[in-house]
């Protein structure tokens, strides 16, 4: 009788224990390939040229541990995985986000740089053509921590300490971003940031990244500003970025174009004659532009989008033009 009751308590101690162990069990909510091909041409001088390519083949997963902890892994299948410098090269995110309260949230591991703009925040399959800025830093994504305050509904601000952008790798280098995600009114959302980026020379420069993005229905614009500046600058406005995007959706369709111009004085190099900005070079004067239009054949726009987009660079002087295919295969979506 004293093992019957025994047993009459333990049990239901063991299905409580089994209980919280299976809900405490890791969950992958999302595990996704996507990946983007193309025909791309080019013009120049006369000239042309043309090749298939393979622009993007990723391997997604977002997941959770506990209630109140997530995790999230992209991971770039067709980018050289090993580098002597950076062994994590291809991978983009593989970090843990904890839910500490309602509003708090802390983010550790690898995750994009918290550099203000739309350009830049992008995901990158996404994105037929960048800036110089844009294409000339050495990693978008790298190791750190982030704290992440929502003060106001829709309106967060984030804190990043982590692996500098305009480092290889992990060579003690360091940035320190403070973005701002919100809203001043229903149609005009806001991505701002202010950074304080280390390069290879331990030097410091900063950025102003202001990324605006006004939506009236179906036209949705991006308005981006960013400065740099480096210690020894001569004047604050002398380093810059600026860009414009439209996107006008029409049914399946999206209409698009967008424009920028990077521009760097030639005098902004230190006393023994480096640039103070490593992603665009002194005496840049960069125009880019491109147009194009998207189709989304599918009713859930994730799965399926074709693409023909015309894009040129001043500094390079080619014009490029791109049909293509963006296509997602789900293999668990919850």
């Amino acid at each position: 009788m004293k093992i019957i009751t025994l047993l009459r308590l333990i049990l239901p101690l063991c299905a409580l224990s089994a209980g919280l162990a299976a809900a405490a069990q890791p969950t992958i909510s999302q595990l996704y390939f996507d990946t983007r091909a193309s025909f791309h041409q080019e013009w120049a001088g006369g000239q042309y040229y043309s090749q298939f390519t393979g622009d993007h083949f990723n391997l997604n997963i977002r997941g959770t541990l506990t209630d109140k902890l997530d995790f999230r892994i992209r991971q770039r299948l067709n980018k050289k995985v090993f580098d002597e410098r950076n062994m994590f090269n291809a991978t983009d995110f593989l970090y843990i986000r904890w839910q500490a309260t309602p509003k708090l949230a802390f983010t550790v591991g690898k995750n994009a740089v918290m550099i203000g703009g739309y350009e830049f925040d992008a995901v990158p399959i996404d994105v037929y053509y960048y800036s110089n800025f844009c294409n000339n830093l050495y990693q978008g994504f790298s190791f750190g921590i982030a704290g992440e305050y929502e003060f106001l509904p829709g309106q967060n601000l984030i804190f990043q300490f982590c692996n500098s952008p305009l480092s290889l790798g992990f060579q003690n280098l360091y940035a320190y971003n403070l973005e701002w995600t919100g809203h001043f009114t229903s149609w005009w959302n806001t991505l701002w940031s202010v950074n304080f980026v280390q390069d290879e020379y331990h030097r410091t420069i900063n950025y102003i990244a202001l990324g605006n993005r006004l939506i009236f229905g179906p036209l949705a614009v991006d308005l981006e500003w960013m400065n740099r500046a480096g210690a020894g600058q001569k004047r604050f406005f002398s380093d810059f970025t600026l860009i414009s995007k439209i996107i006008w959706t029409v049914g399946k369709w999206n209409l698009c174009a967008k424009a920028g111009y990077d521009s760097n004085d030639a005098n902004n190099v230190d006393a023994l004659g480096r640039a103070l900005d490593l992603a665009v070079a002194p005496g840049t004067r960069n125009i880019y532009a491109g147009c194009g239009v998207e189709f989304f054949p599918l009713p859930n726009r994730d799965r399926l989008r074709l693409h023909a987009v015309w894009f040129k660079s001043s500094t390079i002087g080619v014009d490029n033009f791109d049909i293509g295919i963006t296509w997602r295969l789900d293999v668990i979506k919850k």
